[in-house]
């Protein structure tokens, strides 16, 4: 059998909400059961009472008891002591007890009843109450529809009065053959009790939840406002001035916080760029005048040797520089063709001859920062080059992203060491061989690239069908929107 499946909101505004909806739900509806079983009970005990005393006043036949209980005019009949408005009909004196086949007792009605005429000392020896409709009850019946004839109820009033609820109380008393039948007849207290209690809840709720969304609103409006402004932080920090602050006191006093922290944050990510750029400067000057003095070394290997090592410290310190800024470009992003910037990035590779395929891709334009994703994908292809050998690229849709891999036929990583190894100097080879890589920055830059176009690098192992690794598969994933 199929679950019935609700969905739960998301925010914090919708939450709230429904949580006061279900509590003033079960609340309400305890009340109402309440409410409705008291009701109930008091118009049932007003049923038995205008039995009761239409017994009396029948039976007795003198002052205003009997006259109110007689029946002459039943259309303005009242219980005594309130209860429902009831109408009564004549009395009937029958052998036959009121119970028809089929039909079910109610049992606390003769109680109530039985209390009731012992207090006012009418005798009875059985009692029957039960319960059915006008049109259902042949006496009823038949005295409603003579008094149409009569003229005294039109149709729409008869067929309506039919239907109205009757209560039928058979007393026999003492040293009596004939049961002495009372009926009074009420529309059904149903509607009436049902259709209040629905109005209240519906005024309640209208309250209730309208305060707790205006209180809610006042609320998640600023914080909805302070998490898109971390957002942006998170991607551009210092890209826009400070939040305004608003809301209640305690969300106000959390907003001038969050711009202190993020005014200092700023100013330290300002500090470290004047010092990397300080740093950048300060260094490849001397390697500049480095690569210039080696020019007199006369042993051309030992002359390479320098040489190489002072390009390894450009490169690494070109790599360092790149970290450092990759959080705070300052390129704006331009509607670039995905698939041309993959395939001229491969044609580098191809023009220089290295083993490196081109597979399917599909046409895809994104607003991106070309300059920062070109250095990102030569460092994927050149670490699968150097570990792999081969590195195979194709470019596809996957779940609303651009998704870029890059495959090689090396060792892989082992599943433990995976995530470690995106990080800033880490690398395959711990022997830091310069023949075996580079500083270990090519996946940390990358993963930082990826993470600032509000993507994800992820690297996973491919498996034979024998459970043995057969190379690296690298995805670098683009949101499409």
């Amino acid at each position: 059998m199929p679950q019935l499946h609700i969905p739960r909101p998301r925010n914090l505004m919708g939450q709230m909400l429904l949580a006061v909806a279900a509590a003033l739900l079960l609340v309400q509806g305890l009340g109402a059961i309440l409410v409705y079983r008291a009701q109930r009970e008091g118009y049932e005990a007003g049923m038995t009472n205008a039995v009761a005393f239409k017994l009396i006043g029948e039976t007795r036949g003198r002052g205003a008891l009997g006259r109110m209980m007689r029946g002459n005019d039943h259309d303005r009949d009242r219980a005594p002591f309130g209860g429902p408005p009831v109408r009564g009909f004549p009395l009937e004196f029958s052998n036959a007890s009121p119970l028809h086949p089929g039909e079910t007792r109610d049992h606390d009605a003769e109680q109530r009843l039985t209390q009731t005429l012992a207090d006012q000392g009418f005798p009875a020896s059985e009692i029957v109450v039960v319960h059915r409709t006008v049109g259902r009850d042949s006496f009823s019946n038949a005295h409603t529809q003579r008094r149409a004839r009569q003229g005294r109820l039109d149709g729409p009033e008869m067929d309506q009065m039919m239907d109205d609820h009757l209560l039928v109380a058979g007393i026999k008393q003492p040293g009596k053959a004939d049961w002495m039948i009372a009926r009074v007849r009420s529309p059904r207290a149903f509607n009436a009790m049902i259709r209040p209690l629905m109005v209240q809840t519906v005024i309640i709720y209208l309250v209730l939840v309208g305060a707790v969304a205006l209180i809610l609103r006042r609320i998640t409006q600023p914080l909805a406002a302070l998490t898109r402004r971390v957002e942006q932080f998170a991607f551009i920090p210092g890209s826009a001035g400070q939040l305004q602050p608003s809301g209640p006191e305690d969300m106000q006093r959390l907003i001038v916080a969050h711009n202190a922290m993020e005014a200092r944050i700023v100013a330290m990510l300002d500090e470290k760029d004047v010092m990397l750029g300080a740093i950048g400067h300060d260094l490849k000057t001397p390697l500049a005048a480095l690569r210039v003095r080696i020019e007199s070394v006369e042993d051309d290997t030992e002359r390479g040797r320098m040489a190489a090592t002072i390009e390894d410290i450009v490169h690494t310190l070109d790599d360092i520089l790149s970290l450092a800024r990759v959080g705070r470009p300052s390129d704006p992003r331009e509607r670039t063709e995905l698939s041309a910037l993959v395939a001229s990035v491969i044609e580098e590779y191809e023009d220089m001859g290295e083993p490196v395929e081109l597979g399917d891709t599909e046409r895809i334009a994104l607003e991106l920062r070309p300059t920062w994703l070109r250095r990102a994908l030569r460092n994927l292809v050149d670490n699968a080059l150097r570990y792999g050998q081969v590195a195979r690229v194709t470019l596809h849709r996957e779940d609303g992203r651009a998704v870029i891999r890059i495959e090689d036929d090396g060792p892989g990583i082992p599943d433990g060491e995976i995530e470690a190894m995106m990080d800033p100097f880490t690398r395959g080879d711990p022997s830091r061989n310069k023949a075996t890589g580079g500083a270990g920055l090519g996946l940390a830059l990358a993963r930082a690239i990826a993470d600032q176009h509000g993507g994800a690098l992820v690297l996973t192992n491919r498996l034979t069908p024998a459970g043995a690794v057969e190379g690296l598969t690298v995805r670098l994933e683009l949101p499409l929107a």
